[in-house]
């Protein structure tokens, strides 16, 4: 079974003015297909592989043969994080309640999490991913990975993400990630945060 590449589910330029469409299309076409290709080319004729789903693999990266792990580990993790990455992309999204709750409860208020989140982003060093999760514990947690790492290898529930490497950003923002960071705060379709927030919640 060859993985596809996961369809946007909206325009390039649905995101404008805060995400430009040409990055978009970029990052989705290029970047991202190079992820799922390389990752096809390393599990062909991987029979412990072959017919898993990508999240399941990163989720369990420490079974994959050492050979290919840290292979698996980067172009899987590309795959995976991308695909998460896009998927709670929209504009004009209000917060649920249930969500919006529960990060009052566990920040005090909306704009501490939201300070938390940006503080932690800015002080990623180098290409990674800012992730707000719900960790073993079932407890809500900011947290970063580098490279393509990913918090399904920790068994922790990603919530939502902001790409921090710059070919998500860099046509438009240049060396200014923090207003890129401000703006991702337009874009986020809290429905579906709160929804796999709720699913995490009941399955976890």
């Amino acid at each position: 079974m060859k993985y596809e590449l996961t369809k946007l589910g909206y325009e390039y330029d649905a995101l404008e003015p805060f995400i430009d469409g040409k990055t978009m299309e970029i990052h989705h076409d290029k970047h991202h297909r190079t992820y799922v290709n390389k990752l096809n080319a390393l599990i062909e004729g991987n029979k412990e592989l072959e017919g898993k789903i990508p999240e399941e693999i990163i989720a369990n990266i420490e079974t994959v043969d050492e050979k290919i792990r840290t292979a698996v580990r980067n172009q899987g993790g590309g795959v995976v994080n991308h695909n998460f990455f896009f998927s709670i992309l929209k504009k004009e999204v209000k917060i649920p309640n249930e969500i919006k709750e529960a990060i009052e409860e566990k920040f005090d208020s909306f704009e501490k999490f939201r300070e938390e989140f940006l503080k932690s982003a800015l002080g990623l060093f180098g290409s990674g991913w800012t992730w707000f999760v719900l960790n073993e514990e079932g407890e809500l947690e900011i947290m970063n990975t580098l490279n393509q790492d990913s918090p399904l290898s920790l068994g922790f529930i990603p919530l939502l993400v902001i790409d921090l490497w710059e070919h998500a950003y860099y046509l438009k923002y240049q060396n200014r990630r923090a207003e890129y960071i401000e703006n991702f705060f337009n874009v986020i379709n809290w429905e579906k945060v709160n929804e796999k927030f709720k699913d995490g919640r009941n399955n976890g």
